[in-house]
């Protein structure tokens, strides 16, 4: 009789309770390697998660709606991966002030908190005087809630300022950003790192329209390619997710790296590249756009569990 492999719990939401087509193929992939692999819904009362070698965070897109509900959660799971110290920290985007205050290269934000008050006139003069710029919160899911203005524009201005008071008085972080011109010339590529090495990048162009709907929230549908990164790119992702091991609390220099990561960084030609993000909860990391990747993460995904018991110590891992 051969034992059986491991079981591996691919974490995922009530309305994707089958998982996104990509983290299918990585089960295939898993299973094909002797792994067997569940889709398990986060917050479903009946999954004992302790019974799982490796629970993997996907297709959680809920999660910031209900984020102090989530983050109790995941403090419950042993073997989450990303684990739940990673999650707390990655989960409010208000991870890209620190890295910033790190001296590494990230998209220029303003920050007005809920615990304020704002006129119509501060919220205005927080805002840039020339070109676009987006508002959006500090904890969200992809582009929920984030609208792009035109800042010499009265009416849109208008929106803006309409726009950050209702995130504001819903009780959340408000974050305001110079939409960055190059996103429309160069678009963003996002760099996937699994245990900290380089292993495939896409490439998506401008997803918000310069004309918003009214309610602050205009979108262009999001295309997803295959991109080869300049050095200039990986060795900037790199930068971040070197440092990420020491910001983030009860981990270190000394730690294991995270076993998945993807940096999202504005293109600027030969300019040095800006943060837009740094993904570590639940991003999509588009296996099936890069030769070899699905085989990298499944091996990745099983050498993370081969880690063992010693990989439950974020401090040391």
């Amino acid at each position: 009789m051969t034992n059986a492999g491991p079981r591996i719990a691919l974490v995922t939401s009530s309305e994707l309770a089958g998982g996104e087509p990509d983290d299918r193929a990585l089960a295939v992939a898993l299973a094909e390697r002797g792994a067997q692999v569940d889709f398990a819904v986060w917050d479903d009362p009946s999954v004992d998660w302790h019974a799982y070698d490796l629970v993997m965070l996907r297709s959680v897109w809920d999660y910031s709606t209900r984020r102090e509900e989530f983050l109790a959660w995941a403090a419950t799971v042993p073997t989450l991966r990303n684990p739940a110290n990673v999650v707390r920290w990655n989960s409010d985007k208000h991870y890209l002030a620190e890295l910033a205050k790190a001296g590494l290269p990230v998209v220029e934000t303003q920050w007005l908190e809920p615990d304020r008050t704002y006129d119509k006139r501060d919220l205005h003069n927080r805002f840039p005087a020339r070109e676009d710029f987006v508002v959006k919160p500090a904890v969200s899911a992809g582009s929920a809630d984030t609208g792009r203005y035109t800042a010499t524009d009265a009416d849109s201005r208008r929106l803006a300022i309409k726009h950050a008071h209702r995130l504001l008085s819903a009780g959340r972080s408000v974050m305001v950003q110079r939409y960055m011109p190059e996103i429309d010339t160069y678009g963003e590529s996002g760099l996937v790192f699994l245990h900290g090495q380089y292993s495939h990048a896409v490439h998506k162009g401008g997803m918000l329209e310069s004309e918003d709907t009214g309610d602050g929230e205009a979108y262009v549908k999001e295309v997803m390619e295959p991109w080869q990164p300049s050095q200039l790119e990986i060795d900037t992702a790199q930068r971040f997710v070197s440092e990420v091991r020491r910001l983030i609390p009860g981990r270190s220099m000394g730690s294991r790296p995270l076993l998945y990561v993807r940096v999202d960084l504005v293109v600027r030609g030969e300019r040095p590249p800006l943060l837009m993000e740094l993904e570590a909860v639940e991003p999509a990391l588009y296996p099936a756009l890069a030769p070899g990747a699905l085989d990298r993460l499944a091996s990745a995904v099983l050498r993370e569990v081969a880690y063992g018991a010693d990989a439950n110590n974020d401090s040391g891992a």
